[in-house]
């Protein structure tokens, strides 16, 4: 792999741990991760500093050539900028996590933010996460990985995570909201969640962390060596 710009693509439902195994893989091949949830996220926080409802398309479309978004890397570090602030503490708390999830809805902000994340491709080894990254993003990524685990293992996974927050969850409540994710991200009209045709598949739920990073990085060996 050295001296070639390398893509990597990888796509899942909610829960499957891809970003957490992305960014795991990238700091050991010494790719840059992109987390294309932050720059929703940095879309969703810009609507709300404009008092603009995540559900207004036509305000949200009309923001658009208003703002400015970056991502940047610092001491090998992500950081997303907002008209040039660093909002990378900013976006992730659970009122902008819900706008994030409403303005990737429209076509006119995925449509905005499609060309940032090819032209970070075409510079640098880039593992790029996503729910479309494989299908519509970066349909050319020499490497496509569908990563998944079963709904009941993902809750789990989940459950545990915001217990260690101290938040009072149940495996139903989480389990719930899980698999309600899965069918709108899956019948949504602007890029669905699929596995992309030449997609490796690779399965979770029976793995630890440390397995599943390992196996991802397996994949990425294998099919960058047979090309």
């Amino acid at each position: 792999m050295k001296n070639t710009v390398i893509a990597v693509a990888i796509d899942g439902p909610a829960g499957a741990g891809k970003s957490t195994i992305a960014r795991a893989a990238a700091e050991q091949l010494g790719f840059i991760y992109v987390d294309t949830g932050a720059l929703y996220r940095t879309i969703g926080l810009a609507a709300h500093r404009r008092d603009i409802a995540g559900t207004d398309r036509v305000r949200i479309i009309q923001m658009l050539p208003e703002i400015s978004v970056e991502l940047v890397y610092q001491d090998g570090i992500q950081h997303v900028l907002l008209d040039g602030e660093d909002v990378s503490a900013c976006i992730r708390t659970p009122q902008i996590s819900v706008y994030a999830s409403q303005v990737s809805s429209v076509p006119e902000v995925r449509a905005y933010l499609l060309d940032l994340q090819r032209q970070m491709a075409r510079k640098s080894s880039i593992i790029m996460d996503g729910r479309d990254i494989g299908t519509v993003i970066l349909p050319q990524a020499q490497v496509k990985i569908f990563l998944t685990a079963s709904p009941e293992a993902r809750a789990e996974r989940r459950c545990a995570e915001l217990r260690e927050k101290g938040e009072t969850v149940t495996i139903q409540e989480v389990l719930a909201d899980i698999e309600a994710r899965d069918e709108k991200d899956a019948s949504r009209a602007v890029a669905p969640l699929k596995q992309a045709e030449d997609a490796v598949l690779l399965d979770t739920s029976a793995l630890t962390l440390e397995e599943s990073i390992a196996a991802v990085l397996q994949v990425i060996k294998t099919v960058t060596e047979g090309k």
